[in-house]
């Protein structure tokens, strides 16, 4: 079954933040809790060349904090759970629903860097020269890590896997 991460899913596509702790849910098992993805927008020219939107049309992913940081933020995260973005051209209104249901180990970094452990699909925007990938959105799948700097450059290294260009589905 394909599990992931993110509300880390919009961390990697905007490079925002991480997003807040929310209450355990009904039927979540101890310890884990709701991770949600906040819909998005990117200006054109930032990934694609037409403006994008994305919105969760499926989000059960759930996080455990594994270790802290002496200040008590997060070090070491797990995120499994389904998640599918719609990612929408708005300029056009075509349309893709991104499967981002894949599993992680992300550690956070005081410094606002990241070190992901992946199994599966994350949805991974990366800007202009910030990154090993071209400028886009893409579906990364498979086995493989991704790091973050504090400035917001993104290595992926590849063990297995492929990558899904989002851009060329809704151009």
């Amino acid at each position: 079954m394909r599990r992931i991460l993110i509300a880390l899913t919009a961390v990697a596509t905007t490079a925002a933040g991480a997003p807040a702790a929310a209450a355990p849910a009904h039927g979540t098992a101890p310890g884990w809790e709701p991770a949600p993805s906040a819909p998005w927008d990117v200006a054109a020219g930032l990934r694609c060349d037409f403006a994008v939107h994305g919105e969760p049309v499926v989000d059960e992913v759930v996080r455990r904090v594994l270790s802290r940081h002496a200040d008590g933020s997060p070090k070491d995260v797990a995120y499994k759970g389904d998640l599918v973005i719609r990612v929408t051209n708005t300029e056009s209104g075509a349309h893709w629903d991104a499967d981002a249901s894949g599993s992680a180990l992300v550690r956070y970094g005081t410094d606002g860097s990241q070190s992901w452990k992946v199994l599966g699909p994350v949805l991974v925007g990366v800007g202009e020269g910030k990154g090993n990938l071209p400028r886009g959105l893409y579906v990364v799948d498979g086995v493989y890590t991704m790091t973050i700097s504090p400035d917001g450059y993104k290595s992926v290294t590849m063990v297995h896997g492929s990558r899904t260009d989002i851009c060329a589905q809704i151009d």
